[in-house]
C-alpha cells in the first residue's frame, strides 16, 4: 500500500486555543485533582482544577505586567516540574508565544535559541540558569525580563500582577484563535544548529484530540501518570496536553536516577518513555537476575512472555500449557517488574525512536503493553500510533484520525519516504522560509526524511531515516536502524552506531553498559572497578559482543552484515554532546570524535 487516510474524529473550530481546558475543568469539575505534587511526606500535595485555572491566572496577570502581549515570545528553560506546566498555561492564557529550552542547553545553545525567536522574557529554573543567562544577556537585546523558579520569579510575577484585572486575562484568552501560534520547539539537532518548529492552538489542540479517544483507558479521569521526560521536547508536551484536556492525573519528576523509587511512591496507570527507558528496565531485570541465582528462571520467563504476547494475536490465543506457564512466571517474576513501576501500571507510551519488537512482545507478556506511535516536531508530533483495540506490534500503528500517510519513491536510496498531510502539519520553521519550501511540497504534503512502508491494514513500519542510510563503497544501500535495535538488546551494550559510508563493508561502534559492566567483572573474577577501556581488547568480553553481532547479522543480507566492531572507551551521553536530550545518538558528533576509532575499523 502506497497511502493511506483516516477520517478525524474532531474537527477544531476557529475560535478554540489550548488554554481553554483549564477554564473547562474548573467550571465542569472545579474540585477534582489535576496534578498531584511531591513535597518531603510523599506525593501529598495535590492541585484541583479549579485551583490549577487560579494558578494560570495569577501568573499571566504577572506576564501582562510585565508586558507581554500576544505573540510575543517567552522562553522557558526548566527541567519536568509542576511550574513548567503552569508557565507554559499561563502563557497561551494572556496569548503569548512558548519557546521551550532543555535545561541541560549550553550557554551558546540559550543564546541561540532566545535571540533566534526573538524572546521578549525567560523563565529559568536554577540559579546556574539564571547566571548563564546573566553572561549572555548582553547579546539578547530584545529580552526585557526574566525570571528565577527556584529564586522566588513565580511568586514575584504573582505579586506583580495582583493590579492587572483577572478579567484582562480572560480576554487575552478569549482572543486566542486556533490558527495563532501557541509554541516555536526548536528541535534538539542531532546535526546544525536547531531549527525553531512553529506550532499553533489548531496544530496541538487537532493531535491530542483525535489522539485520545482510541486511548480511553490511558486518559480519562481516574487514570495517573508521572511525567519524566523534558517537557521542552514535543512528544512530553503531548502527554502533559492531553492530561488536561482529559482532567487525567498527572506528577512531574526529573529525578531520573530516582525514578523507580517515584514511580513506586507514585503508582501511575501509565507512563510515557523513550525507547532507550524499556530497554534499560529490561536490561536491569535480566542483569539483577543473573548477578543472582535467578538467571535461568528470568530467560525462561522472558521466552514465555514474548510467547504469550505473540499468541495473543493469533485467531486461537495461547494455548493451555502457555497460559499455565505465564501465571507461573507472573507469580515469580512479572509481579515483580510491575511492581518496580509502581504495581498499578498496565501501559506505556513510547516515541521519539523504534522500539525492538522482541522488547515490545515481553513488555506486553508482562502485563505493560507498549503502545508505539510515530512522529516529528513538525507534526505536532504524532501522526500515527498503536491504539487500544488496534495494535499491531513491529509497526508503530496506523495514521491518526484527521492524517493521511503516503510512502513516496526515493531514488538516492531506492525505498520510500514518509509523506504527511493533515491538520497537525506545521505551517513552517520560524524566519526560515526556504527551510519550509524544503520541508512542505507544493501539494501540502510534509516530507519527514524518514523510510517506511505500509502494510495492507495501513500500519505504518518506520525502517530509517535518509539521511542515516549508509551507501558503501560496492554502492550496497544500508539502513542501520534494525541491526542496532537489535544489539542494544544485549544486555552489555549501550549504545552501537553503524559505521561504512564509502567504506568497502559495515562496520560497528560499540558502547557498554556500566551496570552490567560491574555485574560482568564480577561473574568472571575480574578486579571490580575495571575501566572499560582496559576491557576494550579482552577476549572474553570480545566473544560475548561478536556472538550478539553474530546473532544480528543474520536478519540481513551478507552486504549489510557488520564485519568489525570496536568497543569504545566511553559511553555516548548527553553530556557530551554525542547524545540529545531524548537519548538520539548524534551521528555526526560522533563521527568527529571517534574518526580514529572508525578508521581503525578499516585498516588491513
Amino acid at each position: 500500500m502506497r497511502e493511506f487516510s483516516v477520517p478525524p474524529v474532531a474537527v477544531i473550530g476557529e475560535d478554540v486555543n489550548l488554554a481553554d481546558p483549564v477554564w473547562d475543568n474548573a467550571r465542569e469539575a472545579p474540585d477534582a485533582v489535576q496534578f498531584v505534587r511531591r513535597t518531603d511526606a510523599g506525593w501529598r500535595e495535590v492541585v484541583t482544577c479549579r485551583q490549577f485555572r487560579d494558578e494560570v491566572v495569577g501568573v499571566a496577570r504577572g506576564l501582562i505586567a510585565a508586558g507581554i502581549t500576544p505573540g510575543m515570545r517567552v522562553g522557558l528553560m526548566s527541567s519536568t516540574r509542576y511550574e513548567w506546566t503552569l508557565v507554559d498555561y499561563a502563557i497561551w492564557a494572556c496569548g503569548a508565544v512558548t519557546v521551550p529550552v532543555y535545561e541541560t542547553s549550553s550557554a551558546d545553545q540559550l543564546e541561540w535559541i532566545l535571540s533566534d525567536s526573538q524572546a521578549t522574557a525567560c523563565v529559568v529554573e536554577t540559579a546556574a540558569h539564571e547566571s548563564m543567562l546573566a553572561g549572555i544577556r548582553d547579546r539578547l537585546p530584545e529580552l526585557r525580563h526574566a525570571w528565577g523558579i527556584e529564586s522566588g520569579g513565580i511568586d514575584a510575577l504573582v505579586a506583580a500582577g495582583a493590579s492587572v484585572d483577572p478579567a484582562e486575562v480572560e480576554i487575552r484568552r478569549r482572543s486566542v484563535k486556533s490558527d495563532d501560534l501557541a509554541t516555536i520547539i526548536y528541535t534538539s539537532g542531532t546535526t546544525g544548529r536547531p531549527k525553531g518548529c512553529m506550532l499553533t492552538h489548531r496544530n496541538m489542540y487537532t493531535d491530542i484530540a483525535n489522539a485520545v479517544p482510541g486511548l480511553p483507558h490511558l486518559f480519562q479521569p481516574g487514570a495517573a501518570t508521572l511525567l519524566f521526560l523534558p517537557l521542552a521536547h514535543a512528544f512530553a508536551r503531548l502527554i502533559q496536553i492531553g492530561v488536561v484536556h482529559t482532567r487525567t492525573r498527572m506528577g512531574h519528576t526529573a529525578e531520573i536516577k530516582n525514578l523507580v523509587d517515584q514511580l513506586k511512591q507514585f503508582r501511575p496507570t501509565f507512563v510515557l518513555a523513550v525507547p532507550r527507558m524499556f530497554e534499560k528496565i529490561h536490561d536491569d531485570a535480566k542483569q539483577r537476575a543473573h548477578s543472582g541465582r535467578a538467571g535461568a528462571v528470568f530467560d525462561r520467563a522472558e521466552r514465555t512472555a514474548v510467547a504469550y504476547s505473540r499468541a495473543l494475536d493469533t485467531p486461537k490465543g495461547p494455548t493451555l500449557p502457555l497460559r499455565l506457564r505465564h501465571a507461573l512466571f507472573d507469580r515469580l517474576v512479572y509481579r515483580k517488574l510491575r511492581a518496580a513501576m509502581g504495581g498499578r501500571c498496565t501501559a506505556a507510551i513510547s516515541g521519539g525512536a523504534p522500539l525492538a519488537e522482541h522488547l515490545a512482545h515481553f513488555f506486553r507478556g508482562v502485563g505493560v503493553t507498549v503502545y508505539e506511535g510515530y512522529g516529528l516536531t513538525e507534526t505536532s508530533p504524532t501522526v500515527a500510533v498503536n491504539l487500544e483495540h488496534d495494535i499491531r506490534i513491529g509497526t508503530v500503528g496506523r495514521p491518526l484520525p484527521g492524517v493521511t500517510i503516503r510512502i513516496a519513491d526515493t531514488r538516492d536510496t531506492g525505498q520510500g519516504e514518509v509523506l504527511i498531510k493533515g491538520a497537525v502539519v506545521f505551517p513552517g520553521y520560524w524566519r526560515k522560509p526556504e527551510l519550509t519550501a524544503e520541508a512542505i511540497d507544493p501539494d501540502g504534503w510534509l516530507h519527514s526524511g524518514d523510510l517506511g512502508e505500509l502494510d495492507d491494514d495501513g500500519y505504518l513500519r518506520i525502517t530509517g531515516r535518509i539521511k542515516e542510510i549508509i551507501v558503501t563503497a560496492g554502492g550496497k544501500n544500508v539502513a542501520p536502524q534494525d541491526l542496532e535495535n537489535r544489539l542494544r538488546a544485549h544486555p552489555l551494550i549501550s549504545q552501537v552506531m553503524l559505521v561504512g559510508d564509502r567504506r568497502p563493508f559495515i562496520g560497528a561502534l560499540v558502547t557498554l553498559d556500566e551496570g552490567a559492566v560491574r555485574a560482568w567483572l564480577e561473574r568472571h573474577g575480574r578486579p571490580a572497578g575495571t575501566p572499560v577501556a582496559d576491557l576494550r581488547e579482552d577476549p572474553e568480553l570480545r566473544r560475548e559482543i561478536q556472538a550478539a553481532v553474530d546473532d544480528a547479522n543474520r536478519t540481513v543480507s551478507h552486504a549489510e552484515q557488520i564485519r568489525k566492531f570496536r568497543i569504545l572507551p566511553a559511553d555516548f551521553t548527553e553530556a557530551n554532546g554525542l547524545l540529545t536530550p531524548t537519548l538520539k545518538v548524534k551521528r555526526d558528533a560522533v563521527q568527529k570524535e571517534y574518526a580514529d576509532e572508525i578508521d581503525a575499523i578499516y585498516r588491513a
